[in-house]
């Protein structure tokens, strides 16, 4: 039966595996745990948190819609970041055993009316989790993006070996020094990464823990930041364009156009 209560969050439950979410946490993903091994990284900051209305940095936390320029709170240095719904309540909408689905309103900083929405669904063997994300405006059209912030443990034990990252990607985005994409797409260079890469077939990449569990992260997408510069966690993030796309990939959510994005992650032990 799915437990429900502000204290615990939203349970659900598939053959071995266990999800947790956090409605007063912004909607994250507090804890994924299959066979009993956790795989997300705890904490209020961390689990895997929502990225919306925008994802990643958005340059000096200005954007324009139209002739109008708005200006976001910059919390990031220089920049605004990783959207405002990771900081709000979000409401369920309905739940049952292996599903839920979430929504939290836009509100201020963000200066338009509209709504995002998240269904996160169990498979019925516990082998793998698809995520659905929808933002839709409730008045004027505006830019936006949507995705997720996954924080996976590095290592899954004290003494277990470190994940390793495997994707193919056909460029990355050249980071300049304030941390933006240049607008260059450059071949892939070797890691540690806090870079977004072009996967124009789809979002594929798979994360390896030797001898433990193999998880393929997998999205219609083609873009996806990967940042591993920490000891304790790796984030693979599938997105619906890269860092500070409300500049230069605007994607404008309408009233008869939502934005809406989706991914799918899969799994099998390997002990």
């Amino acid at each position: 039966m799915t437990t429900h209560d502000t204290d615990r969050g939203v349970r659900l439950r598939a053959a071995d595996c266990e999800l947790t979410l956090r409605p007063d946490q912004g909607g994250r993903i507090s804890s994924l745990r299959v066979r009993g091994t956790e795989l997300l990284r705890q904490g209020e900051r961390f689990g895997s948190f929502v990225m919306a209305p925008w994802c990643g940095r958005t340059g000096e936390g200005r954007f324009r819609n139209g002739g109008t320029v708005h200006q976001l709170p910059l919390d990031a240095g220089p920049h605004a970041i990783h959207g405002t719904v990771r900081h709000r309540e979000w409401r369920v909408a309905g739940a049952d055993e292996t599903s839920a689905a979430l929504f939290t309103d836009l509100a201020d900083p963000w200066p338009y009316r509209g709504r995002v929405t998240q269904l996160v669904e169990l498979a019925p063997d516990g082998g793998s989790l698809s995520l659905t994300l929808g933002v839709e405006t409730l008045g004027d059209s505006f830019p936006a993006q949507a995705g997720w912030h996954p924080w996976f443990l590095r290592r899954l034990s004290p003494e277990g070996e470190e994940a390793r990252i495997e994707f193919d990607a056909a460029w990355q985005e050249e980071r300049g020094e304030d941390h933006l994409p240049t607008g260059r797409r450059i071949d892939p260079r070797p890691g540690p990464w806090d870079d977004c890469f072009g996967m124009p077939d789809g979002v594929s990449v798979t994360l390896t823990w030797p001898g433990r569990l193999r998880l393929r992260l997998a999205s219609r997408s083609p873009w996806a930041v990967v940042y591993d510069e920490l000891p304790e966690a790796v984030c693979v993030e599938p997105q619906s364009g890269p860092p500070n796309g409300l500049n230069t990939h605007p994607q404008l959510v309408t009233p008869l156009e939502p934005l809406e994005i989706s991914t799918t992650w899969s799994w099998e032990s390997l002990d």
